[in-house]
């Protein structure tokens, strides 16, 4: 059987993952705009000013389009405080990725990044799919420890493997999780987020 799902909304005590759409546009765009500086830091791509607006009008639409990416506005408390996606679906391999996650400042260090990956990683899985992808610029040291924290296994570095935004060679670390793996995943994050207290 081949893998697949449809692009709705996913909720938790701590998160709801809805399908992007135009009544998330600008508070997205204000939740991007909350931390400027990471996005040149960390991003292959940005969000911010005119780039949201081509992310927006160009990038996103052919991304749905296309299938192979499945954009969410990441609220919590009543707000949008981020956005995160499913890319480069691959129903033919049984794989995806889970990538173009951002949260603002005050959305990080909580239960906010384990709820929704707890979200993603299960609708893949609970779908059929066999391997969940993780791609994070290898600079980037905060996320690579989050990514190994949610339990995903360490592959390598894909060395200078894209071009970024501002014009910088990335080279990136390569995490996944696959079906096996899954349950002991799973238990790990209802575990992290049991000790945050429903609804922390």
């Amino acid at each position: 059987m081949v893998p697949d799902f449809p692009h709705r909304p996913l909720a938790n005590a701590f998160v709801t993952l809805e399908p992007l759409s135009e009544v998330h546009r600008e508070p997205l765009r204000a939740a991007c705009a909350a931390d400027p500086e990471i996005w040149e830091a960390q991003y292959s791509l940005s969000l911010l000013g005119e780039h949201f607006d081509r992310f927006w009008t160009e990038m996103r639409p052919a991304a749905a389009a296309s299938g192979a990416w499945r954009h969410f506005a990441v609220m919590s408390g009543g707000r949008c405080v981020g956005i995160t996606a499913f890319l480069k679906i691959d129903p033919a391999n049984a794989a995806l990725e889970i990538g173009l996650t951002y949260y603002t400042p005050d959305a990080r260090g909580g239960p906010v990044n384990p709820a929704a990956k707890r979200l993603l990683l299960g609708e893949a899985f609970d779908a059929g799919f066999g391997r969940v992808q993780f791609h994070v610029d290898e600079t980037n040291a905060r996320s690579r420890a989050a990514v190994l924290k949610l339990g995903a296994t360490f592959e390598g570095i894909q060395r200078w493997d894209r071009i970024v935004w501002t014009g910088r060679r990335r080279s990136t670390a390569v995490y996944s999780v696959i079906a096996p793996e899954w349950p002991a995943v799973r238990e790990g994050l209802d575990r992290r987020l049991a000790a945050f207290g429903p609804g922390a």
